[in-house]
């Protein structure tokens, strides 16, 4: 995983991201395009790994971050299926061919969880996060879109953001986060499988020299308040570490 590229253009971007968000959702949220990602897991010899993909920095949505293969379900994809999931499920299968060359089985991923960012965001990608083991074959990137690809541990990742190393999204974090506590792949499907897809949409303000991307169950959630006192579900993103609270 190459450290330097794109990260400087990956905090700005984050930053000028946060800059546009107020503590409350416009009055008017524009509407949401449906989209689907996919995380590939591995078992390797230091443990679980997932890939993650380096988008082109100078692209508008996630430039210069570190990213699971995935895009916005396109028309075709939802040609023949039965609801939103389904299509989300062909959206998410065919990323992955596209923008990492691995021809991934639909029946073998999971649903973890659908994200929604803040009111404020102009182009609200609303996102079904699939996980599923990943299948044989070489990673094979474009090297327009996508820039660069690694197979990395979900806790190593994490470090890495927090030394400045690579930029993350808050979805993308949080998905790590969960996925560095389990051993094996067989672990993190069983688990997730048997689970009920959580859904995230986002509620960003600023306290203490920090960010903080709320979710459902925490106190200042919707208010937009970020000191209230209470139950905490959010993510500190502050430019030394990122931590995530959740009583």
């Amino acid at each position: 995983m190459s450290y330097s590229s794109g990260v400087a253009e990956g905090q700005e971007r984050m930053r000028a991201w946060v800059e546009r968000l107020g503590p409350a959702p416009s009055e008017q949220s524009p509407e949401t395009v449906p989209a689907a990602t996919v995380i590939l897991l591995r078992d390797a010899p230091g443990g679980l790994e997932t890939l993650v993909l380096l988008r082109n920095s100078k692209l508008a949505f996630a430039g210069g971050m570190w990213v699971f293969p995935g895009g916005r379900v396109d028309p075709a994809d939802a040609e023949g299926a039965a609801d939103e999931l389904a299509a989300a499920r062909a959206a998410a299968v065919r990323e992955a061919a596209e923008e990492a060359g691995l021809v991934v089985d639909p029946d073998a991923m999971v649903v973890l969880a659908h994200w929604c960012p803040p009111a404020a965001v102009t182009k609200r990608f609303a996102t079904w996060f699939f996980v599923g083991p990943a299948p044989e074959g070489a990673v094979t990137i474009d090297g327009g879109e996508i820039h660069e690809h690694a197979w990395v541990r979900p806790a190593d990742a994490l470090a890495r953001r927090d030394a400045g190393e690579i930029e993350l999204t808050p979805p993308t974090w949080v998905t790590l986060h969960d996925l560095s506590q389990y051993a094996t792949v067989a672990d993190a499907l069983a688990a997730i499988g048997h689970g009920e897809p959580e859904y995230f949409e986002t509620r960003v303000a600023a306290t203490d020299g920090a960010v903080i991307a709320m979710w459902h169950g925490d106190a200042g959630y919707d208010t937009g308040d970020a000191v209230a006192p209470g139950p905490r579900h959010r993510l500190r993103m502050a430019d030394d570490a990122w931590r995530y609270e959740r009583s």
